[in-house]
């Protein structure tokens, strides 16, 4: 497709093509931001049936909010043309960083963690799709393979985000098996397109047996049969043919237990694989490892288990057929009586077994209550935010009018997140968001308890997700402030203030460029009594960033809240080891809203009346 535009988006390079279309990196043209548009095969959106049945169940995919799952914000149509809106998975070249090119820069380089890493992410993202449905059915990936598993890396880890997900059940699987291999046709008959025939012939490899069959291949057993070639693939850099050694063989100082994991997913019958993914790699990983002499191929474990199972039936059939064999009664002469039988022969090889009776210990259920704020109100008005000789994103400085709201005096402590981590009785939220990682903050697990480290329970509590922080906020009633609403709070109405406490600040004012937090309220508060709101840690306010919002928010001052879609979320007011130029009142820093790190933390805000 030779195209410059597409209704509203601006094409601007092609970022690869598979059966399923072609993927373009592309801006909208009037919000100037970047998209990945999914463009369906023109061919396709000819087809009646294949219409009718994508605006049926397409809406189904587009629901999926996973951190490990590419966000699809739009389905359109324009020119003839079906394609979806998705979160640009890009670097900073804007190239697409997939996992088979990420294992072909690293080569080797790559441990045993990151792989762990890799594959925890895969099946999370696969148990939390498995529970939504798909007309009917449950919604599974169908075309997993190393090409539709993006990565980003960065400094906080490898993050993998799934693309592709149910496509083979929108567009059908028949007619996908059939672009398959159309294309694998084509690329054989290429000279000189080695690297793409590889691909294909690699796609193939990642299908399950039933859905090269065509037979049941909608069910969650084909992802789990996947997930084990993925699992064989990174650790071997093959695809599993025929009789393939098992990791052990190959890998005989891997600490996990590797050949149990490849397995299970890779068993014939779909029914014999795992259900629950996460389960089944950290059991795996767990169970003691089979020594390398004793370890065996995969077609030698089918073949036990098959002798095995037959040996059972035909056990069973036999003992089936004494059984219904009646004794035959012996009848002296000139006896009529019915001979007598031991009702029950077994009886004989029986003893009393003395087993206590289980009872579940009950679990008393308290209530949790939450240590609260102290909030202030901060006026409705007119208010000054952005700055002419900051960063680009800070401009143009402009006037924004507000509505009267309250905000917490000082930012969330430990003491007071511990009790919502006890509410919530772990670490992630219902939809499965990491909330907090404990080894960034100063709360620590001890025999299954919380307990903060002494001395920090006045200390700012960090390592929280912006997850995390709207979690807390939704529980105890309240909510995350905006951008605007923050930055009203610490500039107190002055227009012409460049930090919270005016044109300058000192280290005796805030809390930075030191080593550490400090309790909340050492440090003198603002006009509207709020305490280090500069410093000591950066703050989750509730927008999406955008470089280049400000535009936006000029021509609508009103309460505005933001982009209405993003990749990062916002943070303000500097940290503990910020230099004086972070504390400014006007300065924007942003994240992605699973991240976490030993500065970021939070407070609260609410409406008022």
């Amino acid at each position: 497709m030779h195209l410059d535009t597409l209704g509203d988006y601006s094409l601007q390079r092609l970022l690869g093509s598979g059966a399923f279309g072609d993927v373009y990196l592309a801006e909208h043209r009037f919000i100037k931001k970047p998209y990945a548009l999914k463009v369906l095969p023109e061919t396709l959106c000819r087809d009646g049936a294949f219409l009718r049945r994508f605006e049926e169940d397409v809406h189904s995919v587009a629901q999926l909010d996973h951190p490990n799952i590419v966000k699809i914000y739009n389905v359109t149509c324009a020119d003839g043309r079906y394609f979806l809106v998705m979160d640009p998975i890009v670097d900073s070249y804007g190239e697409t960083m997939h996992l088979e090119r990420y294992l072909s820069l690293k080569g080797r380089s790559l441990g045993e963690e990151e792989y762990i890493s890799i594959l925890h992410q895969v099946a999370s993202a696969l148990d939390y799709a498995h529970e939504k449905t798909l007309g009917g059915r449950p919604l599974v990936h169908g075309a997993l393979k190393p090409t539709n598993i993006l990565i980003r890396a960065d400094e906080e880890g490898v993050r993998v985000q799934l693309a592709d997900f149910a496509m083979t059940r929108l567009i059908g699987e028949g007619i996908s098996f059939l672009r398959l291999a159309e294309q694998m046709a084509a690329s054989f008959s290429t000279e000189g397109n080695k690297y793409a025939c590889h691909q294909f012939v690699q796609a193939l490899g990642f299908l399950a047996p039933e859905q090269k069959s065509l037979e049941n291949s909608s069910d969650l057993k084909v992802d789990s049969y996947a997930f084990g070639v993925l699992a064989y693939y990174l650790l071997t850099r093959k695809i599993p043919e025929g009789c393939p050694e098992l990791p052990s063989k190959t890998l005989p100082d891997a600490v996990g237990n590797w050949d149990c994991l490849v397995l299970q997913c890779l068993r014939a019958h779909p029914a014999q694989r795992p259900a629950r993914l996460q389960q089944a790699l950290e059991g795996c990983l767990k169970t003691p490892k089979t020594a390398p002499e004793e370890a065996l191929t995969l077609s030698q474990i089918e073949e036990k288990l098959e002798n095995s199972m037959q040996m059972s039936f035909e056990f069973q059939e036999a003992a089936a057929k004494e059984a219904e064999a009646p004794p035959k009664p012996v009848i002296k002469p000139g006896e009529i009586a019915r001979p007598e039988y031991e009702p029950d022969p077994g009886a004989m090889f029986q003893r009393e077994l003395l087993v206590s009776h289980y009872v579940p210990k009950k679990v008393e259920i308290k209530e949790v209550e939450p240590i609260l704020t102290e909030m202030a109100v901060i006026p409705e008005g007119t208010y000054v935010r952005g700055g002419n000789t900051g960063a680009r994103d800070e401009m143009p400085r402009h006037p924004v009018t507000l509505s009267s709201f309250a905000l917490d005096v000082h930012p969330v402590t430990n003491e007071q997140f511990v009790r919502f981590l006890e509410a919530m009785g772990g670490e992630k939220d219902s939809n499965n968001n990491d909330i907090i990682r404990l080894r960034d903050s100063r709360i620590k697990r001890s025999g299954g308890k919380l307990i903060i480290e002494s001395g920090y329970s006045r200390h700012p509590v960090v390592g929280v997700t912006w997850y995390g922080a709207v979690a807390y906020a939704k529980w105890i009633g309240k909510r995350l402030p905006t951008e605007a609403e923050w930055e009203a709070a610490a500039t107190c109405g002055r227009e012409n203030a460049i930090y919270s406490t005016g044109h300058d600040i000192e280290r005796s004012q805030a809390n930075y460029f030191s080593s550490d937090t400090t309790p909340v309220m050492s440090y003198p508060p603002n006009e509207f009594g709020l305490y280090d709101i500069a410093g000591n840690v950066y703050e989750w306010c509730q927008d999406w960033y955008a470089y280049n919002y400000y535009d936006s928010s000029l021509v609508e001052p009103d309460n505005p809240k933001g982009p209405h879609q993003g990749v990062y979320r916002v943070l303000r007011g500097g940290c503990w080891k910020s230099l004086k130029e972070d504390l400014r009142c006007s300065h924007r820093h942003r994240n992605n809203p699973g991240a976490v790190n030993g500065t970021y933390g939070f407070r609260c805000a609410a409406d008022t009346q």
